[in-house]
């Protein structure tokens, strides 16, 4: 069993490459003159951090790097009550730091400003799109629910192993390329939480939604995916009878497999 302080380490060092790779493509690249990567290249920036980081390090403490994802492994019966606490506050210093290092970084350059929120999501006059609270909960209520329903599905037991870190990037990549116009993205509180610390103002008093929304889609995603386990296989055992048993015709019918 790897000690909870090991476990921690990872989840801090998996989500200060998130916010860093993600955020700070949004920051430092997105808009670039004349060869910014733009949303597409920003949401694939967020894939690739999760799944880089999920092989890095997440055979430490199970690659979370996102507090929605503990409470949606919680929910599911999958992650113990107790170690909630520990993983979230992991969470959220790794992307403080990960927001510290992208200010480092941007604020060499003459016009930084944090008034431009250092990829920070917001809603109404800070939505990208200028998207409305109401546009705003439903979108992020539902990509976490999705993107919960993602990680649940390939990291079951009974899922095609060693592929899940694919799966669950690309669909980061998808969220992205749906929901950055309508929030900036955040599905993950800690991710909104690092670079809002920083910004204060508006993204603080708007980052209730960020923390509420993942979790409520998460906690439904986990009950869900409870509900759709439960019904167990079956495995009938079939008696198959003696060669001296079988007629003409039950003779030239192969035995029948367990289901």
């Amino acid at each position: 069993m790897i000690p909870l302080s090991k476990r921690m380490f990872g989840e801090l060092l998996g989500t200060f490459w998130l916010v860093l790779g993600g955020c700070g493509s949004a920051v430092l690249a997105a808009a670039f003159p004349a060869l910014g990567i733009g949303f597409a290249g920003v949401a694939l920036a967020f894939g690739l951090t999760v799944l880089t980081a999920a092989y890095a390090v997440g055979y430490v403490s199970g690659g979370h790097f996102n507090p929605a994802v503990s409470v949606g492994l919680w929910a599911a019966g999958r992650f113990p009550a107790r170690h909630l606490l520990p993983y979230v506050v992991a969470q959220v210093g790794g992307a403080i730091l990960g927001a510290l290092v992208i200010y480092g970084i941007a604020s060499g350059r003459p016009a930084f400003t944090l008034a431009a929120g250092l990829a920070s999501n917001g809603y109404g006059p800070h939505s990208p799109g200028g998207f409305p609270l109401a546009s705003g909960l439903i979108c992020e209520l539902v990509m976490t629910f999705m993107f919960l329903m993602v990680i649940l599905g390939v990291t079951d037991k009974r899922a095609p192993q060693g592929f899940a870190p694919l799966a669950i990037g690309l669909a980061l990549t998808l969220i992205h390329l749906v929901s950055i116009p309508v929030t900036n993205t955040s599905v993950n509180p800690a991710r909104s939480t690092g670079p809002a610390v920083l910004v204060g103002g508006w993204a603080v008093r708007q980052l209730w939604l960020f923390w509420l929304a993942p979790f409520a889609g998460a906690v439904a995603a986990g009950w869900l995916y409870r509900w759709l386990g439960a019904e167990r296989t079956v495995e009938l055992k079939v008696r198959v009878a003696a060669p001296e048993d079988r007629g003409p015709a039950s003779a030239a019918v192969p035995a029948p497999r367990s289901a």
